[in-house]
């Protein structure tokens, strides 16, 4: 039996003397990925995604940018389960220069697009930062 799992969170993004860099987070098992975590009970996917920024990254002064989610799933073994868990990322911007690491990552890293895209470790994130960055260059933000 297939447990379903239902995660979000943010391409957390902040402008740098005129440059973006985003912001990834090394988890434990030492993938490279955006903050981002499991819903709690009855918590909007924005919510979520809000609550996971200030708890992983620790900031507070951001907020997500209008018009953007995109979705990717995996399956994995847990406890003797199979999960399958859908990840919903929004855009965010921080108004704050660092991000403080939280007890659930080994590292944090502020990169700039194409370092960022090559450091991303799977391919459903990364895709998504390649929509995100694009979405951004359309909108000039």
């Amino acid at each position: 039996m297939t447990v379903e799992a239902t995660s979000a969170g943010a391409v957390l993004f902040r402008d740098t003397r005129g440059r973006r860099e985003y912001l990834l987070m090394k988890s434990r098992p030492g993938d490279w990925e955006f903050p981002k975590g499991g819903v709690e009970g009855d918590e909007e996917l924005q919510q979520t995604a809000i609550r996971e920024v200030k708890e992983e990254a620790g900031i507070d002064d951001f907020r997500l940018v209008d018009g953007f989610r995109k979705d990717y799933d995996y399956v994995f073994e847990a406890n003797g389960e199979t999960i399958h868990k859908t990840v919903h990322l929004f855009i965010a911007k921080s108004f704050e220069a660092s991000a403080e690491l939280s007890e659930e990552h080994r590292d944090h890293q502020w990169r700039d697009y194409e370092q960022a895209v090559n450091t991303v470790t799977q391919d459903g994130p990364r895709e998504i930062l390649k929509d995100a960055h694009d979405f951004l260059e359309e909108r000039e933000l």
